[in-house]
């Protein structure tokens, strides 16, 4: 089931009507958070319902055991096992024939030509995130950030979870799990601030649905294309994944506050960053807080004064999470050279000097030069090989045109660009004034409705979220 359709809508008003005014006592509320999580994931493919629920189990007993053992080697085995687990699972779906075919490739290509059976086996939907949400939970009670909590229901339900089930935000069990044991009911001042965040998702959604049709034609024949049409095409991408998963997100962090249930803010207006370091305080921020926390920091973080190592290998595995593929592993190790030489610069004194200007001149310099390389990094996400994304970068870059420009092809740029500043304004706008707009109803319903509306009048909802596929 995907948010934008009635079908869901369906689904979420039913369990909505027995969570609030059914199902009244704790228990009955946890099974039935389960229940409905297991048919809203099974929709897509209930044969991985057992894999679900098997990590669950198995992080959980695996926690309580570490909790309980005063052996510091034994804790050590049993977080291990839970990796073990974990990542075992996500490779074999997700990085076993990437695997194979690249050792293939590279036979092939060494003079010993060889033909490997793939496994072929369908991603489970969401594996990304639940997996790693459920390490989280082994490794904080390893590290003694919490202590295991009684209640494997509860944990089966928190891991579960559907409004962020599929694509995040990747939730920590200390953020999650409490709420999950207390069951707040929302006041009508949250319940606005959803609809709100619900409509925000959705129009967000419905622009990125649209943002898809130059996007697609920019990375599906460049070379029939003018420079500006490319470039066109490459920031509607970046407006159509922005739109599409943080609309997702919107939406997401919306339903579970209809629930009683706060989510942490996962985008904070990433294309108004200042540098790729500041990109990722605002993009996929439960993936970055993640991989910083579990990742970076367990390979030394800045302490061991190899930094540029371990941000290296921090982007690198970050790039890989996002899809067996060599473009996104490329994606990757760019975001980690950028990141790097960022540092690096900000250790000389003319750039620190630079760093620390409040000129708006400076500032807007620094955000152009970041949105062009976040732009040339989704040329790398998208593309579907190294050697198309080069054919889109190489266009991009040519200034000459293969093709008439024409005032639609300026219009149509000029659109995008008006979009994606809109959204980000938007946001913005949620970000710090959303509470203040919900005690002001006269607004907030007329602003709903018009949102609502839009999005029905011009909206795909068959279109899934991108994010889907990670």
């Amino acid at each position: 089931m995907i948010f934008n359709t009635p079908l869901f809508f369906l689904f979420f008003a039913v369990f909505f009507l027995c969570y609030g005014f059914v199902f009244l006592r704790h228990k009955p509320r946890v099974y039935l958070i389960i229940t409905g999580s297991l048919i809203f994931y099974g929709a897509w493919n209930y044969h991985f319902i057992p894999l679900l629920v098997g990590s669950a189990v198995a992080d959980y007993f695996i926690a309580q055991a570490i909790g309980t053992s005063q052996d510091p080697r034994h804790k050590k085995r049993l977080v291990t096992l839970s990796i073990i687990i974990n990542l075992g699972v996500l490779a074999l779906f997700k990085y076993a024939d990437f695997a194979l075919e690249s050792v293939a490739s590279l036979l092939n290509w060494a003079g010993y030509p060889v033909a490997m059976t793939t496994l072929s086996w369908v991603l489970p939907v969401g594996i990304s995130f639940y997996t790693f949400q459920s390490l989280s939970y082994t490794i904080d009670v390893y590290r003694g950030d919490m202590k295991p909590r009684k209640g494997l229901a509860e944990f089966v339900a928190a891991l579960s979870f559907f409004p962020q089930l599929v694509a995040g935000p990747i939730l920590r069990a200390r953020q999650i799990l409490p709420q999950m044991h207390a069951l707040n009911w929302p006041s009508w001042l949250e319940a606005k601030h959803a609809f709100l965040l619900i409509t925000v998702g959705l129009i967000k959604k419905t622009g990125a649905d649209l943002l898809a049709v130059p996007a697609e034609a920019a990375f599906a024949a460049p070379e029939t294309l003018s420079t500006l049409e490319v470039w066109t095409g490459v920031i509607a991408f970046a407006g159509q994944i922005y739109g599409d998963f943080s609309g997702y997100t919107d939406m997401a962090i919306g339903l579970a506050l209809l629930l009683g249930f706060k989510i942490p803010l996962n985008f904070r207006v990433p294309y108004f960053a200042i540098s790729p370091v500041d990109f990722w305080r605002r993009w996929h921020i439960s993936l970055s807080s993640w991989l910083r926390d579990y990742l970076y920091i367990s390979l030394g973080g800045n302490r061991t004064g190899h930094r540029t190592r371990n941000v290296l290998i921090t982007m690198l595995l970050g790039g890989l999470w996002h899809g067996a593929a060599w473009t996104f592993v490329a994606w990757g190790a760019f975001h980690g050279v950028i990141i790097t030489a960022t540092h690096y610069l900000g250790q000389l004194a003319y750039f620190r000097n630079f760093n620390q200007s409040t000129s708006r001149l400076i500032k807007f310099f620094k955000w152009a030069i970041t949105f062009y390389l976040v732009l040339i990094s989704w040329v790398l996400f998208r593309a579907e090989n190294l050697s198309d994304a080069m054919t889109v970068f190489l266009d991009m870059h040519r200034f000459s045109e293969s093709a008439t420009l024409n005032i639609q092809a300026i219009v149509l740029f000029g659109i995008v660009c008006v979009w994606i500043l809109l959204t980000h304004v938007m946001d913005h706008f949620v970000i710090k004034k959303g509470e203040s707009l919900t005690q002001q109803p006269w607004l907030l319903w007329p602003l709903l409705v018009l949102g609502q509306l839009l999005c029905l009048l011009i909206g795909e909802p068959s279109n899934e979220f991108i994010y889907f596929q990670f």
